[in-house]
């Protein structure tokens, strides 16, 4: 942006360039995308393609995956642990619930034919990735603990209905808790009739679920990132990914052209020292010189992307942009 200012080409179409606030926390609103796109002042960007950079390895990422963080508490019934008949242990009940649940999202959300297309690594995951619990001795069945992971989706299902299927798969578990789930062992139960006590579960979902995006890959845009890629980097080698940015859905689903790339190293991703190279952005720039230029030289629309062509400006402007 700012060698196109240095610069001042004569081009055809606007170029703008878009800094977001609110990348890593989507729920602030107001002050981002979001905002802006609400208050209409990025409805320029609708004519044209618009590259969100925020993806690795200098290739077009054409696919993310959405992202719902949940929480499975399990309650049950604390006791002493030489007397486990008297027990609902919580422990037992979350982990044969969780593995329940996963058999049903696997069931409903299995691979889709269409991840092969966009080169997913991998299908539609649930997952745990934290456990917790209050606390207690050693000779303790604890009585409650929950189990809290994420879900990341590809595109091609739907947040909403993922997690309207979570509070099924835990309203029907809780109704059939003696038929649904496995014990362990002679004395694991999770039903005290003599007491009238039922083990229980119960599901809490994050506010901040993101959908997954699926870029049009037979947009202009999509086609410039490519031949540009290529001619720069050497190769083009379009992938997607299940991990997820903020936003970029509700753009696409708004009417843009979302086309995400980025120059940054994946391998260092939320790593102790995170960090790119300059000669990876330095590449970022020449690739974004070289699609400015494809789409002046067709006269397309184009907003948010970076460069011009020989004929549009001139071969020693063109040269001087990309110096």
């Amino acid at each position: 942006m700012r060698r196109l200012g240095e610069v001042k080409p004569a081009l055809k179409h606007s170029v703008i360039a878009v800094f977001i606030a609110n990348e890593e926390n989507s729920l602030i609103s107001g002050i981002g995308v979001d905002g802006l796109v609400k208050d209409g002042l990025l409805d320029k960007l609708k004519h044209g393609p618009l590259f969100w950079i925020d993806t690795a390895d200098k290739q077009p990422c054409i696919g993310t995956g959405g992202a719902i963080t949940w929480h499975l508490k399990a309650i049950g019934k604390l006791f002493h642990s030489g007397l486990a008949h008297k027990a609902i242990n919580a422990m037992e009940l979350n982990m044969e619930a969780l593995k329940e649940i996963q058999t049903m999202f696997y069931n409903d959300f299995p691979a889709h034919e269409k991840e092969k297309v966009y080169k997913f690594a991998t299908p539609s995951t649930i997952k745990p990735t934290k456990w917790s619990y209050p606390g207690g001795g050693l000779n303790q069945i604890p009585g409650e603990c929950t189990i809290s992971g994420d879900i990341r989706l590809t595109p091609f299902y739907s947040t909403t209905s993922v997690v309207r299927k979570l509070q099924e798969y835990v309203d029907d578990i809780n109704e059939k808790l003696e038929t649904k789930l496995q014990t362990r062992g002679p004395a694991s139960k999770y039903v005290l009739p003599d007491e009238n006590l039922r083990g229980r579960l119960e599901i809490t979902i994050d506010r901040d679920v993101m959908s997954g995006v699926a870029c049009n890959l037979e947009s202009r845009g999509f086609q410039a990132l490519c031949k540009a890629t290529e001619e720069i980097v050497g190769h083009v080698e379009p992938y997607s990914i299940t991990g997820s940015l903020p936003l970029i859905r509700e753009l696409q689903d708004e009417g843009f052209d979302v086309q995400t790339a980025g120059y940054g190293l994946l391998k260092t991703y939320h790593a102790k020292n995170e960090y790119c190279l300059f000669s990876d952005m330095a590449q970022g720039f020449q690739v974004f010189v070289s699609i400015i230029a494809q789409l002046e030289a067709e006269g397309l629309g184009l907003e948010g992307s970076g460069a011009m062509h020989d004929e549009d400006m001139g071969a020693r402007e063109r040269k001087a942009l990309g110096a």
